[in-house]
């Protein structure tokens, strides 16, 4: 479905209203391949609503540390489905969920694309309403990810047509150091085949959102 920014907006507005009437933080969830958008929309969520309604938390900051990945033989792999806590991210959201107003503040890792590294406590979550986390696997069925979307009270899935998706993608892996034939390796190596993992989970989201 396309719909406009404010539309999008107006609808997680929703979801922070419902916060204030069951005296609980809402949980959003944006998922998507990788390049498609989720971290854009969610941030353009967070500035729509008032101030102090929303905040994200990323899914990333669940990555193992590329400590932990060399370990495993890994390290080649990053960002495939079994390259992160899924166990953690599922414990996080379940507290957040749980959260009532005024209660103290909880803290969530985020993940910093220019070191390539997860950061604990990298957020601060203090916000009454509306937690807004994006991933890639936030409707996968195995593991511990469907412990954590049994928290969140909508998943939207971002489309994007592939075209364009992995040109974005490319540019992004450029940005952040890697050599053109690099970046291009990868977005149409690791990063494809975990777009076509999540691309299976698609008919599970609440919402699909074609949005640009």
């Amino acid at each position: 479905m396309r719909l406009t920014t404010a539309e999008l907006v107006h609808r997680a507005a929703g979801l922070a209203a419902e916060a204030a009437r069951t005296g609980r933080t809402q949980v959003l969830g944006i998922t998507g391949p990788p390049g498609a958008g989720k971290s854009t929309l969610a941030a353009a969520l967070v500035d729509g609503l008032p101030p102090r309604t929303a905040v994200v938390v990323g899914m990333d900051g669940f990555h193992l540390s590329n400590a932990v990945l060399e370990a495993r033989g890994s390290r080649h792999r990053k960002g495939a489905i079994d390259t992160f806590d899924d166990a953690g991210y599922a414990a996080l959201i379940d507290r957040l969920a749980d959260r009532a107003p005024g209660g103290p503040p909880v803290f969530a890792p985020e993940f910093r694309r220019e070191i390539e590294e997860p950061i604990a406590a990298g957020t601060a979550v203090t916000v009454e309403s509306l937690v807004i986390t994006e991933g890639n696997y936030l409707l996968a069925p195995s593991g511990a990810w469907p412990a954590a979307r049994a928290h969140m009270a909508e998943v939207w899935y971002v489309d994007l047509p592939d075209a364009e998706r992995l040109r974005r993608l490319v540019a992004r892996h450029q940005a952040y150091g890697k050599p053109l034939p690099d970046a291009e390796a990868w977005a149409g190596g690791t990063d494809q085949r975990n777009a076509d993992l999540i691309a299976t989970t698609r008919d599970e989201a609440d919402l699909i959102v074609e949005w640009a």
